[in-house]
């Protein structure tokens, strides 16, 4: 199987200043969008494994257009998204956001350790979906808990089709108070510490 993307949307959050506070490092977070063509709609499918092993190309697509829209900034933490349209099924857009579309990413990150906090849902275009952001190499640095609202065009993901979405971040949320682990405090190489 192979999928093809349809088109892809880049949107970019460069916020330097919160609540009257300015940051000496700006928060950049970057979006990636990559509407294609879903495999299985209209249909039940009972075996979605040819999409996931697909979805491997697409990952690394999503990934370089991510790392171009970081202009440089390093990645410190992740997420991912899908929406799919109405004539699928939300497992549509589990299948193509397993690890194997995931690695891609690790990769061009030079790794990250810790799993990618997702969220997917079944959705009309123009949808409107949170994508959660939690750090890449240690779940429990609480700074970097976030997240990107992302809206679909109005005519997207039309019901035959499936958005894909990557968050990337280049640190945690400004003004980030609330303790725990940071990032200089990461020891373990378990993903969570």
């Amino acid at each position: 199987m192979k999928l093809d993307i349809r088109r892809l949307l880049t949107a970019i959050d460069h916020k330097g200043w919160e609540a009257g506070q300015a940051a000496e490092t700006p928060l950049r977070r970057v979006a990636i969008t990559a509407i294609l063509a879903n495999p299985w709609a209209g249909r039940y499918a009972a075996d979605l494994t040819e999409g996931i092993a697909a979805s491997a190309a697409i990952g690394d697509v999503m990934a370089r257009a991510g790392l171009e829209a970081m202009g440089g900034h390093p990645v410190e933490s992740y997420g991912k998204g899908g929406v799919v349209g109405l004539n699928g099924e939300q497992e549509h857009a589990n299948a193509l956001l397993t690890t194997t579309f995931a690695e891609p990413l690790r990769l061009a990150l030079g790794g990250a350790l810790a799993w990618i906090p997702s969220f997917t849902k079944l959705a009309a275009p123009g949808a409107t979906i949170d994508v959660p952001l939690a750090h890449k190499d240690a779940l429990y640095v609480r700074s970097h808990y976030d997240g990107v609202t992302v809206t679909l065009p109005p005519e997207a993901p039309a019901p035959d089709e499936v958005a894909l979405i990557i968050v990337l971040a280049n640190r945690g949320r400004l003004n980030a108070r609330v303790g725990g682990l940071t990032p200089a405090g990461i020891a373990a190489r378990d993903g969570l510490r």
